[in-house]
């Protein structure tokens, strides 16, 4: 009786271990997809917790005013809280690629910042905004000077650079007093 049995429990017990083998294998295989998944999602907009949603730069003389919109993954919202923003501020610099930018506002879904010298001056209220490169591609990147604004989508470099004349043009001649300027010619 016991031979009888044993070549049935040896053949229960082979089951059983490629029946667990089978579903270790696929056990190992749901693992590495889910490991896998994430680098392969990973998105241009995205600086590690941060998915940047646009950016605006609004340029005054040589002065930029750069607003952020983004969004941070929800699980880390509560370390915020607990241990500040100090990494959140040093990722949107990152971010940016800006050497001097300061912030002057942030909370957990937009930034402010002030970056000085960001245009050089020609002088006479002439001004021009050389080309730069973010370290993340910007879902919709506005670029706005007094006179005219530029949007830009997935861009990860605004190209080319923008020339521009300052909003308060003190010392030079307006349209009402340049004949030129105005359309009307003294006789």
């Amino acid at each position: 009786m016991t031979a009888q049995n044993h070549p049935k429990q040896f053949k229960r017990h082979s089951r059983i271990c490629i029946a667990m083998r089978a579903r270790a294998i696929a056990l190992l295989i749901l693992i590495s997809l889910c490991l896998v998944t994430p680098a392969l999602a990973a998105n241009e907009d995205r600086y590690g917790y941060i998915k940047v949603q646009d950016v605006t730069v609004r340029l005054d003389n040589s002065t930029a005013a750069i607003h952020v919109n983004y969004a941070v993954d929800e699980g880390t919202r509560f370390i915020f809280f607990l241990l500040g923003k100090q990494d959140l501020k040093k990722k949107l610099l990152k971010i940016l690629n800006y050497d001097d930018a300061q912030i002057t506002r942030i909370d957990l879904s937009s930034a402010d910042f002030i970056v000085d010298d960001a245009a050089f001056s020609y002088g006479n209220g002439i001004y021009w905004y050389p080309s730069h490169e973010f370290n993340v591609a910007i879902p919709n990147l506005t670029i706005q000077t007094p006179q005219v604004r530029r949007n830009f989508t997935m861009a990860k470099v605004f190209p080319a650079g923008m020339g521009f004349f300052a909003m308060n043009n003190a010392g030079l001649s307006s349209d009402a007093s340049d004949p030129v300027l105005s359309g009307t010619r003294s006789h």
